[in-house]
This record gives C-alpha cells, structure tokens and sequence, in this order.
C-alpha cells in the first residue's frame, strides 16, 4: 500500500506544478525525489504549454509524460488507462478482441513474440521475430507498445493492414488481417499414438491449471491408463500469469524449487516450491520450445530442466526473465511495472539469455521421397522360411500414415519429440 501512495504523492506533486522533494512516508532514509529536475519538468511543461504549436490538455501531457518515464525503464512496464486495463484483464482470461498476437519492442519497432493459436494473424501467416513497420497507415518507429497495442485492437469484422519485415525475406510483407474476437484457447491435447500423449498450453491463463489436469485424465482415459509418455508443446507461448505456469510444472514436479523471485521490495523475495505429487507418476516427458517461448514458458521449461523432470529439445527460448506487477493508482488506471527478476531450481537468470534446449534442432522442411524403397525383404524371398509365431508373412506390409501425411512431413518438431518420447519409455520399462 505504501508504494501506492508514492505513486499518487509524486503525481499530486506535478499536477501542481510544485518543485518540492516528496519522500515515503516512515522511510526518510531514502533518496528524495531530485529537486533540480523536477524544476527542468515544470519549465519544460510550461513551454510546451505555452508555445505547442496546438493546445494540450495538462492531464493529457502528464498522461504522456508518465507514459514516456515507464517506457523509458523496460520494454515490459508501462501505463495503462481504462481501456488498457480491461483489455489486460481480458488476455488473461482467455477472451479479447484483435489479431491475436503477442508482442513486444525492438530497436522502437513492434516485434512479434508469437500469434497465438487460431487466431486471424496465426491463420495469416504472422511468425514469431516478424517485426511490424507499419499499423494501416501509420508507421510504428518510435509509437509505444501501448499504442500498437490499441491499433491492433478493433471492431470484430474490421481489416487493419500490417507491413512486417521477416528475416530471410528481402522485400517487406504486407497482410491484410480481419480482426475477430479471439477465444484462446488454453490446453489441448490428443494421443499421437497408441500410449503416448500430447499436450499444447498456448498461454497461461487462470484457467491452464484446470485445464491441463482435465486434458491428462482423458489422455490416461483414451489409453486405457496406460500412458507411456507426453510431449508438452511450449512453442509460441508468450506466457502469462506467473500463478499458472508455477501450477503447471507443479503437476509434474515433486520436490524442491519451482522459481526463484528476487526484487527490491522485500515482499517480492519470494519461493515456490513443488507438492510431492506428478500427475504422469513419473511418466518420461519432452518439452518442445522455440524462440516464441517467452516468460510464464521458460519458467515451466527452466524447473522442468533443473529437476532433470523432462528433455527440452528445439529452439532457444525468447528469454524475459522479469516479473511485471500491476499497480492500481485509481480506479480507472494502473501502472504494470516490473518488479522482480525471476530464477529457476538452478539459480539461472534467462534474462536476455532464454533457455538452451538439452537437444536443439535446426529447422528443416521434410517432403517425402521421390522413389519408393526398393529393398527386398526376406519375407518376398521365394520359399522363405515361415515365421513360428505366423507373423512372417506380414512383414512386407506398409504402414499407412495418418491423416494422408506422415507426422515428420506435417510437424518435423514434433516428430522427433515423440521418437525422444519413445525412447526414453523403453529405458524407463528396461529400469523396472
């Protein structure tokens, strides 16, 4: 609560336009606010006030002000107005309107973190690291997140026009994307083949706890309770709420540290540890990642990691190791501020470093053969030997995939996670 009163104590401060140093209340140790630059603030308010080339409403400008103090100290904290506010609220359970894409700054342009899953821009084509030139009309050099933010939010039914440059692509992209209410979808899951399972969280919402436990009792139920092993899709996660993501990997994890949380304040020093249950009974995991795993996702890849709990294979994660905090400052408007840095069982900081898969992959297109497998079979051998057990005759037959394609054509990723998978059941069962 105190923290709170700062914040309307040095904004009461310069909406009077006073040059006076504000401390904490009970804490005249700390530095007061600099005297001398609060009066550079005023004179430079006052200038603008006078001499804009159009009038400017003083709350407007300390709006703007505000904005500019929190976008100065990371791309994460920020201000956020009524609408800003519900909108957060919003992603958070699961339901909001727009394209459906999780981004962030680089180099004061608008970077794709990663569209979430059946979503226009997902649909459109929109990747992770696509980094956005252009909202309509307007170019995004220099605009702040919050207000790409705005401009990508909409009307359902309405088009906005995107100009993204996409590394490897020399000429810019344009995509013309209907914005829809997007209905995120939490978890989903399915069996990839008889025994093993897969499972996808696309954002961490307030309902993913919920949602994996259900998602792993139908898996179990559609293999008759015998589930070998899961693959755990983080890929294009962008994150979410840190409640959930401790949740997650608590589900799997059964002792010692989930995350670290480290900040100034001494309410933010704070540990989570695992419950002794694992909802798989120790059944082997692997943990698909990508450069679009970001956040509450490299949490659940780090403790996951640290316990040695599963094999994270593919790509280096996005690497936002910070916690960010919302802050009510009145009833219409709060500031998210970064808070804390968070570190896994290990005491690893992914600030700007991400998580290093144990089996990285490099990406490659899988199309399938030209020619057909020529290579004769003993069983296609003219007076071959039965086989004892009547099963020699079906040697030559060929498997068909599913769906039409094979899963290494359709998702190479994924493919060689679950081979990972199916390996490490079968040293799992040689140890019992």
């Amino acid at each position: 609560m105190k923290r709170f009163v700062v914040a309307l104590l040095v904004s009461s401060t310069l909406l009077g336009g006073m040059a006076q140093a504000v401390t904490e209340p009970g804490k005249a140790d700390k530095a007061p606010v600099p005297l001398d630059e609060l009066r550079v603030f005023a004179d430079i308010f006052e200038r603008v006030k006078q001499d804009y080339v159009e009038p400017v409403d003083d709350r407007q400008l300390l709006i703007y002000a505000i904005r500019g103090m929190l976008g100065g100290l990371d791309p994460h904290s920020a201000f956020l107005d009524a609408e800003e506010l519900s909108a957060l609220q919003e992603g958070t359970s699961g339901e909001f309107g727009g394209l459906g894409i999780e981004v962030g700054t680089e180099d004061g342009l608008i970077k794709v973190i990663a569209p979430i899953d059946d979503t226009p821009a997902k649909r459109a084509g929109i990747r992770a690291g696509d980094l956005i030139v252009r909202l309509g009309d307007r170019a995004v050099k220099g605009m702040s997140l919050d207000e790409a933010v705005k401009l990508m939010r909409g009307k359902p039914g309405s088009v906005i026009h995107l100009t993204i440059i996409r590394e490897g692509v020399d000429k810019p992209l344009e995509f013309d994307i209907e914005r829809a209410v997007i209905h995120v979808a939490s978890v989903k899951s399915r069996l990839l083949e008889p025994g093993f399972g897969y499972i996808r969280i696309a954002h961490f919402q307030t309902r993913t706890p919920g949602d994996l436990l259900s998602a792993i009792s139908k898996l179990k139920k559609v293999a008759d309770g015998r589930l070998q092993g899961v693959v755990l899709d983080l890929r294009d996660n962008p994150g979410g709420l840190l409640n959930a993501a401790i949740a997650v990997s608590d589900a799997f994890v059964t002792d010692g540290d989930i995350v670290r949380i480290e900040g100034r304040a001494e309410h933010s020093q704070q540990r989570f540890e695992a419950k002794p249950d694992d909802l798989l009974n120790g059944a082997p995991m692997v943990v698909l990642v990508n450069g679009g795993s970001a956040s509450a996702s490299e949490i659940v890849a780090g403790a996951l990691q640290d316990h040695r709990r599963a094999v994270i294979m593919g790509h280096q994660t996005f690497g936002k190791g910070s916690v960010q905090t919302v802050l009510p400052i009145s009833d219409k408007a709060a500031i998210k501020l970064t808070t804390a840095r968070y570190f896994t069982p290990g005491g690893r900081s992914i600030q700007a470093e991400g998580i290093k898969p144990d089996i990285p992959l490099t990406p490659v297109k899988i199309s399938p053969r030209d020619t057909p497998d020529t290579h004769l079979k003993e069983a296609e051998l003219a007076g071959h030997l039965s086989n004892p057990n009547g099963k020699g005759d079906k040697g030559a037959e060929k498997q068909k995939p599913d769906n039409g394609r094979p899963l290494v054509e359709r998702d190479y990723e994924l493919s060689e996670a679950l081979n990972l998978l199916k390996g490490l059941a079968i040293t799992a069962q040689g140890r019992g």
